[in-house]
């Protein structure tokens, strides 16, 4: 799942980011509403979490700009308003869900987790290849039975590779998906990532390299 935190209060937003990578997302951050915009622009986001009271283009004004688009990506509005009239006001507005602040960060991360399993939001309770398995919700690969110790970052990629069902996935995909905004696009962390997952998978090999197109599991 990618994540955009939106959060003026940096300390707070990157706090926010930190603990919602620990649970397997990818997640970028904007301190203002034009930065949010501009990444909205440039990224397939499923979650938002966006404080309503941004500097710049206001938390509204995103919203507004989201449903008139028609954006499939699920907003969290945050606000230091707690009443029901803001409340109200902000799910008028197209968010999805509303947290008042300060919140639990537990119950932030439930929300964010109900919201990613949302009608129109990519679903992928259980995915499968042959002996290879892999429960997207609690995180957990297995093949012929057996457990695999995969990192977050290898998780996240063979849930990309097996959702796309035997179809090529491009390294600018994967990194897209799965690196947030701090990675260097002209890296070798996607193929060295892997590399490290196929020799996890075991024999016989699982992952195939399609010359030009990047890497798939279960081709014809």
């Amino acid at each position: 799942m990618r994540v955009l935190v939106a959060e003026d209060h940096e300390r707070l937003a990157r706090a926010v980011a930190k603990g919602l990578r620990r649970y397997g997302m990818t997640v970028d951050v904007a301190l203002d509403g034009d930065d949010a915009l501009a990444r909205l622009a440039a990224n397939r986001y499923d979650v938002i979490v966006l404080d309503r009271d941004l500097p710049g283009t206001h938390g509204d004004d995103i919203c507004r700009i989201l449903s008139a688009e028609g954006s499939e990506s699920r907003v969290l509005m945050l606000t230091a308003a707690s009443s029901v009239k803001a409340r109200v006001e902000g799910l008028g507005l197209g968010a999805d869900d509303y947290l008042p602040k300060p919140f639990d960060f537990t119950e932030m991360v439930a929300r964010v987790q109900a919201l990613g399993r949302r009608p129109g939001a990519p679903q992928l309770p259980g995915l499968a290849y042959r002996d290879l398995s892999l429960d997207s919700q609690k995180r957990i690969a297995c093949r012929a039975g057996r457990r695999l110790a995969l990192s977050p970052k290898e998780l996240a990629v063979l849930e990309c590779l097996l959702a796309a069902q035997g179809a090529p996935v491009s390294a600018e995909e994967l990194l897209e998906r799965v690196w947030d905004q701090v990675t260097d696009p002209f890296t070798t962390t996607v193929k060295a990532t892997v590399n490290r997952l196929r020799a996890k998978l075991g024999d016989p090999p699982m992952i195939e390299t399609v010359r030009e197109a990047g890497y798939r599991i279960g081709g014809p």
